[in-house]
């Protein structure tokens, strides 16, 4: 599975994980490898220049600003877009993150999937961040927590409630919503583009069929029946390895240091997890040892489980999937007197995806 394999799996994944129901106002379609030329501005030569980005159509009442630098004079993919309403409100909206997914190595922040959540009275912020091609973990996760320290720096300019901040990702983008949440405040990784006076803690995840654990990943691979070695392990097709910049086999240290499940404390901030039964890409056994990782230390968390549903699709955008995410979100973030309760497995299951050919 090359880069290019990615980035179009980075476009399904972003269409079709969760919250779909909630956010079919936006419109339009945007090609992510598109996107990249745009921003490199080296369209080959042999290729006619890549077109500009189509718009996309924002809900009502909503604004946008676009490609925000995080680090001052930092790499063209260290930026945000943030989402609020036109309209500003009568005090500082809860804040929503959002990291995109790819395999680390492709995707992007923009068109942003969860900017419905504006009018469900957030502030949504959505993040780009280093590729591993580009930079080795963990400059991902600095990435990712600048941006935070970064939001939380500039809260009062963007009416912003600093003390309420989520964060929202699938598959490599789930990962890293996972790790901010357990690694936040730990100073487990060296701050980089300053505000250091800012926390990177979040209040609330919900990671979307994220890996937790590198070190086991690959064995709860092969011992998964939907697993049909989509990537070979350890080599170039490997966005796993690629990520880390070694073997997955024989360095604790660096599978340790990338994974959410070694960092899980009693102070974890609550998590809700979804994952489908069916995934091929990330097997769902991660997201059970994760969920039994934050059990053991007491940390609130719900592992919504989408029998039948693979890498995205399936069960995802079913509406009590949405209203699940939302009332986590409400809870945590809003202080919402509602109880969070999983919708039965029943009323998510799908026919599963056919295997991948071996």
């Amino acid at each position: 599975m090359n880069s290019r394999h990615f980035s179009n799996l980075a476009r399904h994944v972003v269409a079709s994980w969760t919250l779909v129901a909630l956010l079919s106002s936006v419109t339009g379609s945007v090609s992510a490898l598109a996107l990249a030329d745009e921003k490199a501005g080296q369209p080959t030569p042999s290729k006619p220049a890549a077109p500009a980005a189509p718009q996309v159509k924002l809900p009502p009442g909503v604004t946008m600003e676009r490609d925000i630098s995080y680090i001052p004079d930092g790499d063209a993919s260290q930026k945000l877009d943030l989402y609020l309403p036109e309209k500003p409100a009568d005090r500082p909206l809860p804040l929503i993150v959002h990291i995109h997914g790819g395999g680390w190595m492709g995707g992007n922040k923009f068109p942003c999937p969860v900017v419905g959540m504006v009018a469900k009275g957030y502030a949504v912020a959505s993040v780009e961040y280093r590729f591993s091609q580009k930079a080795k973990f963990p400059a991902q996760i600095q990435d990712c927590q600048a941006a935070i320290r970064w939001l939380r720096a500039n809260s009062k300019k963007h009416h912003i409630d600093s003390e309420h901040v989520g964060v929202v990702g699938g598959s490599a983008g789930g990962h890293l919503s996972a790790l901010v949440g357990t690694a936040g405040g730990k100073k487990a990784f060296a701050p980089i583009g300053g505000n250091e006076d800012q926390s990177d803690r979040v209040q609330a995840v919900c990671d979307i069929y994220g890996p937790a654990n590198f070190s086991t990943v690959m064995q709860q691979a092969a011992d998964d029946k939907n697993i049909r070695n989509i990537f070979q392990f350890n080599s170039q097709k490997d966005p796993y390895s690629q990520l880390i910049g070694v073997s997955l086999e024989g360095n604790p240290e660096k599978t340790d240091a990338v994974s959410p499940v070694h960092y899980v404390s009693q102070d974890s901030p609550p998590m809700l997890i979804l994952h489908g039964t069916h995934d091929a890409l990330v097997p769902y056994a991660q997201s059970e040892e994760f969920a039994a990782a934050l059990k053991a230390k007491g940390v609130q968390v719900w592992l919504q489980t989408l029998p039948g549903s693979g890498h995205g699709g399936g069960g995802f955008g079913k509406p009590a999937i949405n209203t699940l995410t939302q009332t986590f979100f409400d809870k945590h973030l809003k202080g919402a007197d509602v109880k969070i309760e999983l919708v039965p497995e029943a009323d998510v299951a799908v026919e599963p995806p056919k295997p991948a050919a071996k």
